[in-house]
């Protein structure tokens, strides 16, 4: 009902124009008839233009409103998948956009110097760069917003509206030890799990493969165990970098933005965040400086599980996971006994004990 009353409008507006432009456009036309027909076609003339005009643009009207509909509908679904940050910030960019534009273009255009097309032009082209302009500084101006908000003081060299930030990848989510690291109260500042490593984490979730589908709902599990359980600041990141396919290319363009750190147990990320500059708290790295310290010469109780690589070893293991090769310990495979330790080994896949039996020492 309501494309009807539409196409009505659109003909009784085509119907004044065409009145309207009559006189110009149709001068020729007119004058042609009236020479053939006679002059008293002229006195009509008025009835027949509106009459063609409003047939005109009600055919033309159904098509008109069919691709601006189709425009509006596509402009609607994208506005809704843009974070409202984004609109915000490219909004106060547009304002100051024209804000400058008025400033700048309406002393030409009172000298007459501009025509109204080219001032038009220059001011759509100032709120485009605003826009433009606001959007690509959003993190800034959300972190200076918030960090304002907070209330916090900053320390020496920050700059003001700082705000530490730790951004989660994908694989120290769905570890799992960040909650437990938490609870602790060893991490400060705010958590930003960002909206593409959060539709990741949703693909692993949803995948075909036993494995991977249960790993995803423990990382979903465990943000939500962070968000409720635990009395930590979490920040959603709805932004996000449509020029960047890579998830880990991403986090370090954030960590950019938001002078933060990034919280991972990728070795990869964490050499790549090393060489970009980006600081990087390493959660393997911290299990390994946590883990208890043991020198050569000390005495430890431990049971021998199973052979190992060389001919005589046993392999043993401490309560953290440290592995021990107990030289001559292939004898003592499932009993428990003391050993020493010769020496350390700390490699990057953790650290390595060697000892040997006590027993073995007493009989030397």
């Amino acid at each position: 009902m309501m494309r009807r009353w539409y196409q009505l409008l659109f003909a009784v507006i085509g119907g004044a124009l065409g009145v309207q432009w009559s006189d110009t456009i149709g001068k020729p036309f007119f004058t042609f008839i009236e020479a053939k027909w006679g002059p008293g076609i002229g006195e009509t003339k008025v009835y027949w233009v509106f009459m063609l005009a409003a047939l005109l643009f009600y055919s033309v009207s159904s098509w008109v409103i069919s691709y601006f509909g189709q425009m509006l509908q596509e402009g609607e679904e994208r506005i809704a998948h843009i974070p409202m940050t984004d609109l915000l910030s490219g909004t106060a960019g547009m304002m100051i956009g024209l804000l400058l534009s008025s400033m700048m273009l309406s002393p030409f255009e009172q000298a007459g110097m501009t025509p109204p097309l080219v001032h038009l032009l220059g001011v759509v082209l100032f709120a485009y760069a605003g826009f433009r302009l606001g959007r690509t500084k959003r993190e800034e101006l959300l972190s200076m917003f918030e960090g304002q908000r907070s209330g916090r003081e900053r320390a020496p060299g920050q700059p003001k509206g700082f705000e530490e930030h730790k951004i989660l990848d994908t694989s120290v989510i769905i570890d799992g030890r960040i909650a437990d690291i938490c609870k602790t109260g060893f991490i400060e500042g705010t958590l930003v799990i960002p909206e593409f490593v959060l539709e990741e984490l949703q693909h692993i979730a949803d995948s075909s493969d036993l494995l991977k589908r249960n790993r995803g709902r423990r990382g979903l599990d465990i943000l939500n165990k962070i968000q409720k359980e635990l009395d930590v600041k979490v920040l959603i990141y709805e932004g996000d970098f449509d020029e960047i396919s890579e998830v880990d290319s991403k986090l370090v363009r954030l960590a950019k933005v938001l002078q933060g750190k990034v919280i991972t147990n990728d070795f990869n990320l964490n050499k790549v965040c090393e060489l970009q500059g980006v600081s990087v708290l390493n959660i393997n790295d911290l299990a390994n400086a946590v883990k208890p310290v043991v020198l050569p010469g000390e005495e430890i109780l431990v049971q021998v599980i199973k052979d190992g690589k060389e001919h005589g070893q046993g392999v043993a293991y401490l309560d953290d996971g440290t592995m021990i090769v107990v030289e001559g310990g292939r004898d003592f495979i499932g009993t428990t006994l003391d050993v020493l330790v010769t020496s350390v080994l700390q490699t990057s896949a953790g650290r390595m004990i060697f000892a040997k039996p006590k027993l073995l020492e007493k009989a030397l």
